[in-house]
């Protein structure tokens, strides 16, 4: 038996930049553990599958590790497939998802936007070992705040690219992620993520994580529409609005490759 897979770079124009996302088109779904073991074996930070419903498609994302509550990239990825070389189309895509609702992604041209539940970040506390994990010595975040994910604020983007993660301590800490932020010197913000809990040591672009960072940046700029980069080493670039309890992310996607998977 065989199943169709393609891998898509979102959050860029351009090949081996942006973020890497597997995505495989099923007729029903596959047992659980085949596709957790169909994203270990694609070791990318998330493999999406999805099956045609009445009303769109559902929509599932898995790490190397996990099924995820909400991927951003992987979403987009799965979009751009459907658009491109799956023939969608209709203006908009409507993705039902089990945790995150109804995610709906709308094209304009070879930019695609995403529509995100906003989840803002509420104040936590610091939690023991976290500091000392991103290598930045006794520099602490100007806010420490929480969603799903720890939410680090730090001074300037050099304090974000400063960062060199002991990975093994990260995965300690009791959070799928950690988000680190900071104004940005040629956009509004910048930021880097990373989940080794996850089987994620660094993700290169974090749709989830911008539900929290656009929502912050939002009411401390006091603007809605935000300009962003995610600073890992493929880098991405994002076009934000912030709408009441939704976060809207655009960005494009390219095609890397198309196969098939035995299973």
């Amino acid at each position: 038996m065989t199943i169709p897979i393609y891998q898509a770079d979102a959050f860029t124009n351009q090949l081996y930049g942006g973020n890497p996302a597997a995505v495989c088109p099923l007729t029903e779904w596959l047992p659980n553990e085949t596709m957790q073991k169909i994203a270990a074996e694609n070791n990318l930070a998330e493999t999406a599958f999805f099956i045609k419903t009445p009303e769109g498609y559902h929509l599932r994302w898995f790490t190397p590790e996990l099924e995820i509550d909400l991927c951003g990239h992987a979403t987009l990825a799965t979009a751009h497939i459907l658009f491109t070389e799956l023939g969608h189309n209709e203006p908009a895509i409507h993705f039902t998802t089990e945790k995150a609702g109804t995610l709906i992604v709308t094209r304009n041209g070879d930019r695609y936007t995403l529509d995100f539940p906003s989840r803002p970040p509420y104040p936590a506390e610091l939690p023991e070992g976290l500091i000392g994990a991103l290598g930045l010595g006794d520099k602490l975040p100007k806010q420490v705040l929480r969603s799903r994910d720890y939410f680090l604020v730090y001074e300037d983007e050099q304090d974000i690219l400063n960062i060199v993660p002991d990975h093994s301590a990260l995965s300690k800490v009791d959070a799928i992620g950690i988000i680190v932020t900071a104004p940005g010197k040629t956009v509004d913000f910048v930021s880097r993520f990373f989940a080794p809990a996850a089987g994620v040591a660094e993700d290169p672009v974090t749709g989830s994580a911008h539900c929290n960072l656009i929502p912050y940046w939002a009411d401390l700029l006091g603007k809605n529409e935000l300009h962003a980069y995610q600073l890992s080493a493929r880098k991405g670039e994002l076009w934000c609005e912030h709408k009441g309890d939704r976060a809207l992310m655009s960005g494009n996607a390219v095609t890397y490759l198309k196969g098939e998977i035995y299973i």
